[in-house]
């Protein structure tokens, strides 16, 4: 499985209906690929918390039209990144309902089917930002891709490995993060995305955004990290670029099978 992480820029100066087209241009152009990430909430940028209630939009919306589409035209699975979810709830006995927002990553199959989406668990900001202007998601996610399941995380999910586990336990044997990850702790997002693969012993495709959000300089330094945890591909940098590596699923048996960590487990 050929698998390709598009670390896409977020340019203030550029709209967001021009920056989706772009996005699905880009996408479209891995047809080579088997598998397509783009990185945490591109549409507005990670860090421009006042555009989240403006940005927001339902999962239906333009960006999962656009993301459907281009995975369709490019017969690709497709993790879209995340999006600012707007989801309406229904009110209890007598009440009005409401809305909330979510950071919500979507996948799409080569047929532009949502086959998934995961609403992130932990939100960053030490009850600022996105802790603030955010609902919580409440359930781990894993999509079953033909030979090597996926299990869906988010940028600061990074940090929490007991979500990895449960996604592990689950099934996965790839871990996908989508990331708007600053530049000032750049050390950490790749530290924790080879320790998430090795302590799992599988794949981890960490993708990043490029340039800046809101004043805020981004890591990018997107990578695929094999079950062993050897970097198979990664951005040297915070530029715009497509980081690609081919995935073996036999190889996550594999390591497994030799190295056998996983069922020497005591507490769960």
């Amino acid at each position: 499985m050929r698998a390709s992480l598009i670390q896409i820029g977020v340019d203030e100066d550029e709209t967001v209906k021009a920056r989706r087209a772009r996005a699905a241009s880009l996408v479209r152009e891995q047809t080579a690929s088997d598998l397509v990430v783009l990185p945490e909430l591109w549409t507005v940028g990670a860090f421009a918390f006042d555009s989240f209630e403006a940005g927001a939009e339902p999962l239906d919306g333009p960006t999962a039209r656009a993301m459907s589409e281009a995975a369709r035209e490019a017969r690709v699975w497709l993790h879209a990144g995340s999006v600012v979810e707007r989801a309406e709830h229904a009110g209890g006995p007598g009440g009005s309902g409401g809305t909330a927002l979510y950071n919500t990553s979507l996948v799409f199959s080569p047929d532009g089917e949502r086959i998934a989406a995961y609403r992130k668990i932990h939100r960053f900001g030490f009850d600022r930002g996105e802790a603030t202007l955010m609902s919580a998601g409440a359930e781990p996610v894993t999509v079953a891709l033909p030979g090597l399941a996926l299990g869906l995380a988010t940028c600061y999910d990074l940090r929490f490995p007991e979500l990895f586990r449960a996604l592990t336990d689950a099934g996965a044997r790839a871990l996908v993060v989508p990331a708007g990850w600053p530049d000032r702790r750049a050390s950490h997002w790749s530290l924790l995305a080879r320790a998430r693969a090795v302590e799992n012993q599988a794949y981890v495709l960490a993708c990043g955004t490029a340039g800046t959000h809101a004043g805020v300089p981004q890591a990018g330094r997107s990578a695929i990290i094999d079950p062993w945890g050897e970097t198979l591909a990664e951005a040297p940098d915070a530029g715009e670029r497509v980081v690609t590596a081919e995935l073996d699923p036999a190889y996550v048996d594999k390591v497994r099978e030799d190295f056998p960590v996983l069922r020497d487990r005591v507490l769960r």
